[in-house]
């Protein structure tokens, strides 16, 4: 008999808590799949500012706690989806990425999304090994 599929989903008091019914990220085999994080700030429950940069900045901080509470990176990202309701601050989220993502940056798409929860301005979810 073939041995089942074996997953792990990430959990931590640390991390911010899911707005609906998932995990915040999935481990399988050598990889994590992080669950979309918006900019709700884990310690307060609410958003961390208005603006994109601040937004991006702890869209960003929340992926690494889920990273690192996996046992993972951010230097092992391979993949990131980015959401902005708005693509006219892709230039002011794609600076701020960048400081994240450092010299060997991932594989992306960004597309702009009707409207995320919130009043979140941007959303992103990663893939990463470790």
């Amino acid at each position: 008999m073939e041995e089942s599929v074996r997953h792990q989903p990430v959990l931590s008091e640390a991390l911010p808590r899911p707005v609906g019914p998932y995990v915040p990220g999935m481990i399988f085999e050598r990889l994590v799949f992080v669950s979309g994080q918006g900019a709700t700030d884990p310690a307060t429950g609410q958003l961390a500012g208005d603006d994109i940069e601040t937004q991006t900045e702890q869209v960003l901080e929340n992926v690494r706690t889920i990273l690192e509470a996996a046992g993972s990176r951010m230097d092992c990202v391979l993949r990131c989806g980015v959401f902005l309701t708005d693509m006219a601050e892709f230039p002011r989220m794609n600076k701020v990425y960048a400081e994240y993502m450092g010299k060997e940056p991932p594989a992306r798409s960004t597309i702009q999304a009707a409207g995320l929860p919130k009043s979140v301005r941007v959303e992103i979810d990663v893939i990463a090994a470790f």
